[in-house]
């Protein structure tokens, strides 16, 4: 199972009024750790958009255990849930050294721009997640 590794530091301007992360900026986080996930496996956002496809997120689920702070050094583990069919799911996990502050699922849909209509999984991810 591939896994991406990712560190940033929550900047000032991503927390709120408590000094912890707010929780609206976790959906960039994901898509950050997503984004690197599939760079690593040879497979670009923007080389996807340019064949047509694109890859919405559909669902988003984030389980908040404890506070990311203003200034903390923050590892995003990526790994994909399952095979992809139409849909693929990536599992996130947000750590502060060895602590565990978030987890979370998010689900995304291979669109045809032309037909705005769900596709399956192109061959070629198929292909490189093998």
């Amino acid at each position: 199972m591939h896994i991406n590794s990712i560190q940033f530091r929550i900047r000032y301007s991503e927390t709120d009024q408590m000094g912890y992360a707010h929780h609206g900026n976790y959906a960039q986080y994901f898509e950050m750790g997503r984004t690197e996930w599939l760079r690593e496996l040879g497979i670009s956002y923007k080389k996807m958009e340019e064949d047509g496809i694109m890859l919405p997120v559909i669902s988003l689920n984030t389980n908040y255990l404890k506070p990311a702070k203003y200034d903390d050094l923050i590892t995003l583990k990526t790994t994909l849930a399952k095979t992809p069919t139409a849909k693929i799911e990536f599992y996130y996990e947000i750590y502060r050294g060895d602590e565990l502050l978030t987890t979370a699922t998010v689900t995304l849909v291979f669109v045809d721009m032309k037909k705005n209509r769900p596709i399956r999984t192109p061959k070629s991810i198929l292909d490189k997640l093998k």
